[in-house]
């Protein structure tokens, strides 16, 4: 079983189209976690998870034709989840039986780092997987960013670490190493994980880099 990620490139006719008076960093950071289509097949709703303006977001929904119903909820200052009602475009259509096909599955999130470009993890036989480029869009262009076997977490950042790194994080965490200011060194994070000093920094670090690598969608 491998997973593959992709990022791809929407033309402006698969965008979802944004007011003009809405400026174009309201929305920094998308991650669309859940969706279904209405059994009628003319709706989709879906649960993102949005680092961006919530108040500049509520204006753009009021304003988009295709929105039909919203809810916001704050998490902080930045953060927010969106809840969307809309109707099932053409462009959301073809976008989306790109990725039906038998023995694939989509593994949430799906993220957002601006409007025309998304970043999506696909699952599957390796026959399968290869299968997948071939049926996007001849106007969505594709970029294969990494293909691993896929024996992760799940989650949208914690999923890029190794069960090794995602212990040693947490054991960080709970000990204060992260706490500002620190309440816990090096050391003593070692010797909760039985491992060297020098072994728990490489840990550390590798489990930073990928999280700081996740966050920015690299």
């Amino acid at each position: 079983m491998k997973s593959v990620d992709l990022t791809l490139s929407l033309p402006a006719w698969m965008q979802l189209p944004m007011p003009d008076h809405i400026a174009s960093d309201a929305v920094v950071r998308e991650e669309l976690l859940s969706w279904q289509v209405h059994p009628d097949g003319e709706t989709v709703s879906f649960l993102s998870l949005v680092v961006g303006d919530l108040a500049a977001s509520q204006t753009a929904a009021d304003d988009i034709e295709v929105i039909q119903r919203t809810s916001f909820t704050s998490i902080d200052d930045e953060t927010f989840y969106a809840y969307v009602t809309m109707e099932n475009r053409e462009a959301d259509s073809a976008l989306m039986n790109t990725l039906q096909i038998p023995g694939l599955v989509l593994v949430p999130p799906v993220v957002y780092t601006d409007e025309a470009t998304m970043q999506v993890t696909v699952l599957g036989e390796e026959d399968t997987l290869s299968s997948v480029v071939a049926r996007v869009h001849d106007d969505v262009s594709v970029s294969i960013e990494r293909v691993s076997d896929h024996g992760r977490l799940g989650g949208s950042l914690a999923g890029r670490l190794t069960r090794r790194q995602f212990e040693a994080v947490e054991v960080a965490r709970d000990l204060g190493y992260y706490a500002v200011p620190r309440t816990a060194s090096l050391a003593e994070v070692a010797a909760e994980l039985d491992i060297s000093e020098s072994a728990a920094s490489s840990l550390l670090r590798r489990a930073e880099q990928a999280l700081v690598d996740a966050a920015l969608v690299r």
